[in-house]
């Protein structure tokens, strides 16, 4: 750990690649030349070795004043910085092999050795272009460098820029969920309280007993669901027995429940309770607005992806009270199908002939999956798919 945290700035910082790769370059251009005297021509003379080294630091003092010109001239366009530069090594090699030459001339007293000048020159002149092709070959490939962290950071930021944007809307989507959930429970467990009570006012004790019993089944049905869970309209079209059962201990005669829904339809998941406002709307302004009751039915089918489920009545056969309650039931509805499918639902309010009212819903078509059986999943993680456009209909208060 101490040698890889010694290393890292010699090795990942600019500073510490740029003379890591000047010393390995002039260390490797001494280092040959020596070998070359001992193995090849095996003069290695105490003063040649000295001459060696001194034009090695030499060669490397010339590199870094070139280094600092290259840099000034990074900006220019490529083809006038490539002529500049060839002119710098040229340069360089110039004032190189003028001292090379003349530390040889001190250290060994040959003069004759100015004749070979242009030998020396053009070896030097190739070592400045290859040091000029690995110096700008480390920029760009630190520059390249640079561009990949950055993008990778650029990416990491919008990552977490939308994991938290998700996990906002999610969260907010949840609580207005719980929120609309909350006023819907106590919406109708106001009204079967009241009908309860008006029973034993009555003192009708057979009615009021079927009716608290039906609620407790009623309520233990609907407590094995997750409030934030999925459920199959096949479950919902149970529990929307169970609650007609109840309602039908006030309106034993006039209470006719028909139910269609076709079995591709019955496996389909929604969100749990929400038919039942639907029909408890039907049932407070149809049913127990008509002397002959009314026929309620709930029919469901499978179009183009798309679950359509129709709730509708036959009406009252006198005319409604102009007073028509809070509108929680079906607002909430509307609220909890934008929350949970805001580009991708439809609800459609449709005056039936001669009377009644007709709710269409229509949501994208996900059959339960065999192997998710206990509905684990939120409700905000129901798949959209296209499912035709939204429909605007005629509106009446839940």
């Amino acid at each position: 750990m101490t040698v890889r945290r010694f290393l890292k700035p010699v090795l990942y910082e600019d500073t510490g690649q740029y003379w890591t790769g000047q010393l390995i370059f002039w260390f490797i251009l001494s280092a040959l030349p020596f070998l070359g005297m001992m193995l090849w021509y095996q003069n290695a003379h105490l003063i040649y070795i000295e001459h060696l080294y001194l034009q090695t630091v030499l060669g490397l003092m010339i590199s870094q004043l070139l280094a600092l010109t290259c840099l000034n001239l990074w900006y220019l366009p490529a083809g006038p910085r490539m002529i500049l530069v060839v002119a710098l090594a040229g340069l360089a090699a110039a004032g190189w092999t003028s001292l090379r030459l003349i530390t040889y001339v001190w250290l060994t007293g040959e003069t004759h050795i100015w004749s070979e000048y242009g030998g020396w020159y053009f070896g030097a002149f190739y070592i400045y272009l290859c040091w000029c092709a690995l110096y700008h070959g480390m920029n760009y490939y630190g520059l390249l460098q640079k561009e990949h962290a950055e993008h990778l950071r650029d990416i990491e930021r919008g990552r977490n820029e939308q994991i938290k944007r998700l996990q906002a809307e999610a969260s907010a989507h949840q609580a207005q969920l719980k929120m609309l959930r909350y006023q819907i429970n106590p919406h109708f467990l106001f009204n079967t309280l009241h009908s309860i009570y008006a029973l034993i006012r009555l003192r009708d004790r057979e009615r009021s007993l079927a009716m608290l019993d039906r609620l407790g089944k009623f309520l233990r049905f609907s407590l094995e669901y997750d409030p934030k869970a999925r459920t199959t309209l096949e479950d919902e079209v149970a529990l929307l027995s169970l609650y007609v059962d109840i309602e039908r201990v006030r309106f034993p005669e006039r209470l006719r429940f028909i139910v269609d829904v076709s079995p591709d339809a019955a496996r389909a998941e929604l969100p749990s309770l929400l038919l039942q406002p639907l029909v408890e709307n039907a049932i407070k302004y149809a049913v127990a607005g008509s002397e002959n009751g009314a026929s309620i039915s709930v029919r469901a089918r499978v179009i183009a992806d798309c679950l359509k489920i129709t709730v509708s009545d036959t009406g009252a056969d006198v005319e409604p009270s102009t007073t028509s309650g809070t509108g929680v039931g079906l607002s909430n509805i509307r609220q909890r199908l934008e929350a949970l499918f805001p580009d991708d639902h439809s609800l459609t309010l449709l005056e039936n002939d001669p009377r009644g009212l007709s709710v269409c819903i229509e949501i994208p078509y996900r059959p339960e999956s065999p192997h998710n059986n206990n509905r684990d999943n939120d409700e905000t993680s129901i798949e959209n798919r296209d499912c035709g456009r939204r429909a605007a209909g005629a509106r009446r208060a839940a």
